[in-house]
């Protein structure tokens, strides 16, 4: 089936249309879990029990299993991925990620919350995510570019088994499954315990398989391909900066899974808050609210670059394929972003995202 698309429409397209289809799924399911990583963290750091946390567990256990389980059977090689083949930096993985973990609390919502809630009309996130757009460009190949190769040449890892935390830990992908497992049965304890919602658990084990999905679909198109294309999932830092790029200057590179996945997320975000009654214009609320967002934004879009994935780059698909600069990245997005908390939001009823259907909000 994959051969006769590519054959009818062509690599370019066939990545394209993989990438709107598995980001339209991502952002509706996305859109209603609430999952968010920022809201996650809160809830851990300051022991509250509104789901967001049982949420992200499941979207991570399922990303990992299914992930895992791809690699037993044969239908994905993980070595293969970029996070893994590739030189990394883990230099960069941990300043990045103590940047945008800072960034995405100063912001309320990572890069993949802030495309969400723009679908739904959001009008922070839009303003918000168009800086950290700017700033990943610039970071890429702008004035911050400088800056960002500096902090990556600190400390950096060959590719191959030196960046496979697997095999620097000598396990195998069985055991790797097995960890995937044990943190989807944290998270029905913890369901169950809270009461999640359906839409919370259900929503958020799409999400999970969607990052799955996306490692199965590019290392497909590649083993059928002539042209080099590189096995990848979710990520949104880098495909930002393409997209922005892509529509301020005149572009013949060619389509690819990137253009399709950010334009999918944001078009099921926008379908699931249509559907569900959800759509609603909102602004700053004031001059200081608006330096804050847009402080976070820019460090995120360092961040991010500099790391080499976000949230979801790093926190879900990275971690998926056990590629240690994403283990090192999303571990300092979550230190970071506890600390930050802290110092910015100490009232134990801060601004959270909304609450999950079916749940009252914390603030």
């Amino acid at each position: 089936m994959l051969q006769t698309l590519i054959d009818r429409i062509g690599e370019p397209r066939t990545l394209a249309l993989g990438g709107l289809v598995l980001g339209t799924v991502f952002g509706f399911f996305a859109q209603r879990s609430r999952f968010c990583l920022r809201s996650a963290v809160i809830e851990f750091a300051r022991n509250l029990g509104g789901g967001k946390l049982t949420v992200w567990l499941f979207a991570f256990g399922t990303a990992v299993l299914a992930t895992q389980a791809l690699v037993m059977a044969g239908w994905l090689d993980s070595s293969s991925a970029r996070q893994i083949s590739a030189r990394g930096s883990m230099s960069g993985a941990l300043v990045g990620g103590l940047l945008f973990g800072s960034g995405m609390i100063l912001a309320r919502g990572c890069s993949s919350r802030l495309l969400i809630l723009a679908g739904q009309g959001n009008l922070r996130s839009v303003i918000s995510g168009l800086v950290f757009a700017v700033t990943a460009q610039a970071s890429l190949s702008g004035v911050l570019a400088p800056l960002r190769e500096g902090i990556a040449g600190w400390w950096t890892i060959d590719g191959g088994s030196a960046r496979d935390l697997l095999a620097r830990l000598g396990l195998g992908h069985g055991s790797a499954m097995a960890f995937g497992i044990v943190w989807l049965l944290a998270a029905i304890w913890w369901a169950r315990r809270q009461r999640v919602p359906a839409w919370g658990w259900a929503g958020a084990i799409v999400v999970g398989l969607s990052i799955a999905a996306a490692w199965a679909f590019t290392y497909g198109v590649t083993q059928l391909a002539f042209d080099p294309h590189p096995v990848q999932a979710m990520s949104f830092t880098g495909p930002s900066s393409e997209l922005l790029s892509r529509v301020l200057f005149s572009s013949d590179r060619p389509l690819n899974f990137d253009m399709g996945l950010i334009v999918g997320v944001f078009a099921g975000a926008f379908v699931a808050a249509a559907l569900f009654r959800e759509l609603k214009l909102e602004g700053f609320q004031g001059g200081a609210s608006m330096r804050r967002y847009l402080v976070g934004a820019l460090m995120m879009g360092f961040g991010g670059m500099l790391a080499g994935g976000c949230a979801v780059g790093s926190g879900l698909s990275g971690a998926a394929v056990f590629a240690l600069t994403a283990w090192v990245a999303l571990t300092a997005i979550w230190v970071s972003a506890a600390l930050t908390d802290r110092w910015m939001d100490q009232a134990p009823t801060g601004q959270l995202d909304e609450a999950m259907p079916g749940q009252p909000a914390h603030s």
